[in-house]
Formats: structure tokens, C-alpha cells, sequence
């Protein structure tokens, strides 16, 4: 009889009951107590969720407070030295600390999950470490779903997978150093969990889908070796890619069974076939856990009856990774309309498909036939709709040549007239783009979106909040302005909105980090842009003040990265279609007097294909998409991009290829680590290296920040330094805005003074 079970479902809650709960934590409104009422609520709801839906184990140590990596730091006892907590005693608070910074700590680095839009906090690597065990909280959670009656099957991030994704810091000369410690940290966990009665245990690597060289590659045997020796059955997951040049390796290692995204890499799935041990468990996810696409039923149980045949009880059915990835549960759209509703399954939908799946195979068809038709019926339906195809988009498309993606003249022209224009000073002041949103803003926003308010008076309440934001940047001093965003709901959703061939959900929430969620919308159809969508709050904003007014934009990379995306042409195609539509929004700014224009793409590297072989296909058609959007303009205009959380250095030659004449980039947590690749490289255009960090409520000093920007200038000419945050600062309050700006505008100030001195050039040396 083949099982099916579930990789992790979304922590946050279909309401981000998790979100609301930790904001107020930390904003000392309710104490931990309320805290911990929550989480358990959370997990006692998900975990009935899963039973309910029929699966044969429910999974603990999905949810996190903040993330799962840094839980995992937790329980092993892995926590950075450097904030001196100590791991068997940690609290929520030192938890938090470690992930949000304080006004003695740091935050510790973050950057995105593999090709996701969920980030994780980066693991720092000493040779203090000690690994001697930490936090009871996974071991707390098997008693609390025991207790509601479920079956568990624990989750870890595997060993291996850990040590990769962390950062040495000092005293190792490579991850793999502190291997023997981690092993012995992790056969401390797994005999306790044996000690339990705990039957299975899934462990993650999924760093299986990367390139690995033969130092990780040659790990995993004995460190699976050690673990084994006591520990419950285990079952090694795989996911986002291809593992199948690994696959002698996965035959060889002393699991007991392997979880397979069958999604991402259906045509991996013939090489395990072939000699899989008789004694193991395969694992076949075969529901796609990062689209929120209905499952074609049909051709799924196709793809899993050959595998029943040859396995038998050892088949199990999954999603294809960890549910985390989409929102909740679709019985909360109650506003989207029956055809598109008809098209999407959330986590909660995509475990009936699963369990359907288990039942078609080992009860035939019949029993679910009723599930398999209305599958077939809303495929066939999305398939057919007119929804999904405009002849004028076509149109356009096939007319896109090589000019459209080329600015007038190279980098140093458009420079020189664009300073001629603007007269900017040395090291220019700016922010990323929005500003804080405050309860006003959003209550106005859900008004008008309510119909409680009516167009007029919601345009003068957003024109209002535009002249406190241009008011505040005109008395803190900044150089370039922008309007604050107030009338944003999100980056990526605000846009889709305005745009044809984008749907949205009410509840379509997904966790990015921590306490921040994303409302993604969905792609469903030819991508149009019917009316300006920027323009007049821009035009407004400019009206409001002599200095220059950045127009803001979200690429066309990442409008694509941060949506579901439709899965039925290639996603170069919806790229290229959504830089059409910003094309134009770009030349009516520009026509409309705005002549610095942002186009953000923070997703950009998300996108890279986790195999570098494959690298190439990818980087061409995303830096096309982005010279399409950003082309159209004169040369004395000037295009912005801006990027964040990712590793850049890798992929430099691609990002100066798209040419923009600013980039400013986060920085900060990595104490400006991610700019040596741009000085190494000696990236050709203007840079605005993150001098602060805006996800942690700590507002450094002055003095750090000037501490960042002398390190900046080793690798960065002074004419082509900017000063600027690491990112926006929607999520931040008024006054702790006011007082990082502050101080960022008078560093860069007493850095210009100290240049105009003679001094620059010797405390640069000497930073």
C-alpha cells in the first residue's frame, strides 16, 4: 500500500496569525505567554489539517518562530558566539535577538533559500562552536501532536545542507572542519528521537541539487554512515532540482528511503528506477509545492502507477517539497471568481491531491473518480479559456528586436549628461523607495478598497502622505527623493493590478521571512498594460519639490519571481511580456518629467537555475527582459536597479550587462562582504552599497555607517559611490526613520567634507 505524507506545510497561519502574534511580541504589547498560545494553536491546527486530509504521518519541526535554519542552530546548540547566549538556555527573546539584531547585536546575515522568495539566516562557522545540544522545542512539539492522537514524522535540515549554507567567520579553513561535531550533534538528536519511539525521520538535503564537488560529494556516505548507527528509520529529501548524477550515490547511502521533486526534474526519475534497493523507500513528489496550479490527476497517477508496480508499500506520495512555499488554504477566496478559482490548489487542497493520488493507486480509480473528473474539467477549462491569450500582446512580441533591449549611448556618455543635469554631489543621498506605512496609510487603503471611502478623498489622503514623505526627505537633507509609496499594498501585487493577465487572492499569503508575508498574485493569461499605472502619483511628487524625484518600478524578473507563475509557455515569454508593459509605464514617466526611474529586481538572482551548467539560458532572456523595460528612454534620463539578499558575485559580468546607471544593493549584514566581487570586478556603473541594515530595529551610528562607507571606497571610486539604505522602509516607524537617515545623510556629508579636505584618500587606506 503506498503512503503519503507532506514535506512541511506554511507556519504562518491562513489569517498570518504568526505575523500578527510575533509583531506584537516585539512590540512588548503581549507577552510570551500569548506568544506560545498561538504557536500552539498554529501547529495543533496544521497538524489536524494533515490528519484530517488522510495522511499517514503529520510532520513536526516545520514550524519556526522565525526560521528553520535558525532552529535548527538552536537545537543543536550551534548559535553564533558573538552574541554569548547560551544554547541550553535560550530564549525566545535571545532567539529573536539573533534574527532581528538589538542595540548590542548585529542581526545575522540573511539571504534567500535556494531559487526562493523565502529567506533564511545564514549559519556563522568559528572554531568555538561547540555543538553540545540546545533547545527541547522539537522534542516539545512531538509531545504536543501525540497528544492530539497524530503519528509524527519529525523534519531536520540535513547536516550537510547546514554546514554548506553557512559563512566561516574565522579560524576554519573549510565548512566541512566542523563536520565531525555537527555528526555527533545530530546522532545526539536522532538517538533521542529513537529513544521516543519516533518511526521515521526526514532529513533535507537539498544542496543534492547543486553542483557539489568531491569534498561534499564524498561526505555524505560516512556521515549517513554515523547517523545511522542510532538512529529511527530515515528518509533523505531531495528537492528543487535534478539529483539523478547523484543517484549511485543515493542508491549507496545508508538510508531508508528518498524523497524525489518530480516537478522540477519529472526525468530523473528512470535512473532511480533502475536497481533501486529492495529495502527502500521512494519518495515521489509528484504535486508541485511551489505553483498553485491545480495537479493534472490524470497525468500524475500515469507517472506513479509504473512506480507501484516496481515498489509496491515502499512508494510514497509527496508534494514536491516543503508546502511552505503557498499560501494556506483556497476556502479562504471567497471573492475570487468559480473559473479561476477552479484553477489554483493551495497547501491545504494540494494534501487532498496528494492523498488522492495514495488512494487512486492503492483502490483503482473509482472511489475517486469524482476528484479525477473535476480536475480534468478545470485543466480542460484553463486550457480552452480566452482568459489566457491576447492577440495584441502576440503582436508585440513578435516585433520586439535587438534595438529595443539598447540605450542610446554606453555608460560614461549617459553619465556625463545626466550630472550636467542634475548637478549632484559627490557620494548623492537617497532611500530604496517607500517609506513607512502606517496604520493610517493601510486603514485608508482597506477603505478604499472596501468602498467605504470614495476616489476623491482617497487620492487627497494619499497625496497628503506623498507630502509628509517629501517634506521629512527635504528636512533630513537627501539628494535624490521619491514619493513613499503609500498607495502600495505590496511591490509586486500593486502593479499586477493594474495589469491584464494577473489575478489576485485575499488570503494568498506566503511567509518571505520572519514576520513579513507576501500576498503574491497569480499569472494566468498574456501579460497588458491598459493605462499608466505610476504616473500621476509620480508627477505629483515632483510638483513638491526642485530636487529630483526617482519614479519607482518593479522589474520585469521580479514581478515574474514573486508570482505564481502560468505554467503553460515558457517563462522567458510572460518576462518578455511584462517588460512590454513597463516599457511604456517607463517612457510616460519620463514624458511626464521623471527623469531618474528605478526598476527594482531584488529577484534577479533568485531566478538562476541552482546548476551553473544551466546558468547561461537563464541570465540572457532575464537581462534582455530588463534592457527591454529600461531602453526606451533618452540618455539624460537616469535608470536605477536595485537588488537584495542574494549572493551577486557570482553573476557580475550579467548584472553590469543590464546596464542600469545605479545600483544599490544590501550590503550591510554583510558588513559590505558582498562588495569586494564588484570592486574584484571592477563593476563599470554607479553603486549604492547599504550602509544599514532596515529589517532590524537597531539604527546604528554615524560612525558605523561612515566605518562602511570607507570600506566601500577601497573597492568603489568616490564618483560613483551613493549612500543609501539596504532596502525600503515601509516596515519601519517614522521615528526610527528619521533618525537613521539622519545619520546615514551625515556620514556622507563628513565623508565629502573630509574629501573636499585632502583627508579621504588616507582614512581610506587606513579603514
Amino acid at each position: 500500500m503506498a503512503m503519503a505524507h507532506t514535506l512541511g506545510f506554511p507556519r504562518i497561519g491562513a489569517q498570518r496569525e504568526l505575523k500578527f502574534a510575533l509583531e506584537s511580541f516585539w512590540r512588548g504589547e503581549t507577552d510570551e505567554a500569548a506568544l506560545q498560545e498561538v504557536g500552539h494553536g498554529l501547529r495543533e491546527r496544521h497538524w489536524t489539517t494533515q490528519a484530517r486530509a488522510g495522511l499517514d504521518w503529520v510532520s513536526v519541526g516545520d514550524f519556526a518562530w522565525y526560521d528553520q535554519v535558525l532552529n535548527t542552530l538552536a537545537l543543536l546548540g550551534a548559535i553564533p558566539s558573538r552574541f554569548g547566549f547560551d544554547p541550553a538556555r535560550l530564549s525566545l527573546s535571545d532567539y529573536f535577538t539573533m534574527a532581528r539584531g538589538s542595540n548590542k547585536h548585529f542581526a545575522m546575515e540573511m539571504t534567500k533559500w535556494f531559487d526562493t522568495n523565502y529567506h533564511y539566516l545564514v549559519p556563522e562557522w568559528t572554531p568555538d562552536l561547540r555543538f553540545d545540544g540546545g533547545v527541547d522545542w522539537l522534542f516539545d512539539e512531538i509531545v504536543e501532536a501525540r497528544a492530539q492522537g497524530h503519528r509524527v514524522k519529525p523534519v531536520l535540515v540535513g547536516p550537510l545542507t547546514l554546514l554548506y549554507l553557512g559563512k566561516i567567520k574565522s579560524g576554519l579553513t573549510h565548512k566541512l572542519d566542523l563536520l565531525p561535531r555537527v555528526v555527533a550533534a545530530y546522532q545526539k538528536v536522532l538517538r533521542r528521537l529513537q529513544s521516543i519511539g519516533v518511526e521515521w525521520v526526514q532529513i533535507d538535503e537539498p544542496i543534492l541539487a547543486l553542483e557539489l564537488d568531491a569534498s561534499w560529494r564524498h561526505a555524505f556516505v560516512p556521515t549517513y554512515a554515523a547517523l545511522k548507527t542510532a538512529s529511527p528509520a530515515l528518509l533523505l529529501a531531495t528537492y528543487f532540482d535534478d539529483v539523478s548524477e547523484h543517484s549511485e550515490l543515493l542508491r549507496d547511502l545508508p538510508v531508508d528511503g528518498v524523497h524525489l521533486d518530480l516537478v522540477r526534474a519529472p526525468e530523473q526519475l528512470q535512473r532511480f528506477l533502475t536497481d533501486w534497493p529492495s529495502d527502500r523507500v521512494l519518495s515521489a513528489g509528484i504535486v508541485d509545492g511551489r505553483n498553485i496550479w491545480r495537479t493534472d490527476l490524470d497525468a500524475a497517477l500515469a507517472k506513479l502507477e509504473p512506480l507501484r508496480s516496481a515498489l509496491g508499500e515502499r512508494l510514497w506520495v509527496a508534494p514536491s517539497c516543503s508546502l511552505l512555499h503557498v499560501p494556506v488554504d483556497l476556502a479562504q477566496e471567497t471573492a475570487l471568481d468559480d473559473e479561476l478559482k477552479g484553477w489554483l490548489a493551495f497547501a491545504t487542497q494540494k494534501l487532498d491531491e496528494v492523498v488522492v493520488l495514495r488512494r487512486a493507486l492503492n483502490e483503482g480509480i473509482e472511489p475517486v473518480e469524482s476528484q479525477f473528473a473535476a480536475a480534468r474539467a478545470a485543466i480542460a477549462t484553463r486550457m480552452t479559456s480566452p482568459r489566457t491569450r491576447n492577440a495584441i500582446v502576440q503582436k508585440r512580441l513578435a516585433a520586439v528586436t535587438d534595438a529595443d533591449a539598447q540605450r542610446q549611448s554606453a555608460f560614461g556618455t549617459r553619465a556625463s549628461k545626466q550630472q550636467a543635469r542634475w548637478k549632484l554631489p559627490l557620494f548623492p543621498t537617497t532611500t530604496i523607495g517607500s517609506f513607512p506605512q502606517t496604520k493610517e496609510i493601510r486603514q485608508a487603503r482597506a477603505a478604499y478598497k472596501r468602498g467605504d471611502i470614495g476616489h476623491l478623498d482617497y487620492l487627497n489622503r494619499m497625496r497628503e502622505e506623498i507630502r509628509v514623505a517629501v517634506r521629512e526627505q527635504e528636512a533630513l537633507g537627501l539628494d535624490v527623493l521619491v514619493h513613499g509609496e503609500p498607495e502600495r499594498n505590496d511591490m509586486v501585487e500593486y502593479f499586477g493590478e493594474q495589469l491584464w493577465g494577473f489575478g489576485f487572492t485575499g488570503n494568498g499569503w506566503v511567509q518571505s521571512y520572519g514576520s513579513r508575508c507576501v500576498k503574491p498574485p497569480f499569472i494566468y493569461g498574456d501579460v497588458y498594460r491598459p493605462e499608466p499605472m505610476t504616473v500621476g502619483w509620480s508627477h505629483f511628487a515632483q510638483s513638491l519639490t526642485e530636487k529630483p524625484m526617482k519614479g519607482m518600478l518593479t522589474g520585469p524578473v521580479t514581478m515574474l519571481q514573486w508570482s505564481f507563475v502560468r505554467d503553460d509557455q515558457p517563462r522567458e515569454t510572460t518576462a518578455l511580456q511584462i517588460a512590454l508593459a513597463l516599457r511604456e509605464e517607463v517612457c510616460d514617466l519620463e514624458q511626464a518629467g521623471i527623469g531618474m526611474i528605478q526598476i527594482d529586481e531584488p529577484a534577479f538572482r533568485e531566478g538562476l537555475p541552482l546548476k551553473q551548467r544551466d546558468w547561461p539560458h537563464y541570465l540572457e532572456w532575464a537581462v534582455r527582459a530588463f534592457k527591454v523595460s529600461a531602453s526606451g528612454v533618452t540618455d539624460e534620463t537616469q535608470i536605477h536597479t536595485h537588488m537584495c539578499y542574494s549572493e551577486f558575485n557570482d553573476i557580475l559580468p550579467w548584472i553590469a550587462a543590464m546596464d542600469a546607471d545605479v545600483i544599490t544593493i544590501e550590503t550591510s549584514r554583510s558588513d559590505m562582504e558582498l562588495l569586494e566581487g564588484f570592486g574584484e570586478f571592477a563593476y563599470p556603473n554607479d553603486i549604492g552599497p547599504g550602509v544599514y541594515d532596515i529589517h532590524s530595529p537597531r539604527i546604528p551610528r554615524a560612525k558605523e555607517m561612515m566605518r562602511l562607507l570607507q570600506k566601500a571606497r577601497e573597492v568603489i571610486p568616490d564618483a560613483r559611490l551613493w549612500v543609501n539604505p539596504d532596502c525600503g522602509l515601509k516596515t519601519r516607524g517614522w521615528p526610527e526613520t528619521r533618525e537613521a537617515l539622519s545619520r546615514m545623510v551625515c556620514a556622507a556629508r563628513e565623508l565629502r567634507q573630509m574629501v573636499d579636505a585632502g583627508q579621504g584618500e588616507a582614512l581610506a587606506g587606513s579603514a
